[in-house]
């Protein structure tokens, strides 16, 4: 069985940093792309950022120049360093991958998803 276990996260002053990890684990054949998105209360999910196995980037317009994602394939493993944080960057911060299993196809999965508060 496949899962995203997320880790990081928390409460930080604006201006501060704060790095996120999402490792996937099981019988994994191959993960293609890798994300986070962020769900504010009372607001949609959103892309924050993904990146694919081969280190294509993409970024919501919010947080460019603000956060790096990054990726380890051999651990399949995602980071997302926030850097800059601003009050209107909290949110539930959830992981997502598109993932091949062994003997299955390719599906989407996400994770349990982790609070980052941004506050003074």
């Amino acid at each position: 069985q496949v899962q995203l276990v997320e880790s990081g996260g928390g409460l930080v002053q604006p201006g501060g940093s704060l790095g996120l990890s999402c490792a996937a684990s099981g019988s994994i054949f191959s993960v293609n792309v890798m994300g986070w998105y962020r769900q504010a209360p009372g607001k949609e999910r959103e892309l924050v950022a993904d990146i694919t196995s081969g280190g294509s980037m993409k970024y919501a317009d919010s947080v460019k120049g603000r956060f790096t994602i990054s990726r380890d394939n051999a651990k399949n493993t995602v980071y997302l360093q926030m850097n800059s944080l601003k009050p209107e960057d909290t949110a539930v911060y959830y992981c997502n991958a598109d993932i091949r299993p062994y003997f299955s196809a390719e599906s989407n999965y996400w994770g349990q998803g982790t609070q980052v508060t941004v506050s003074a």
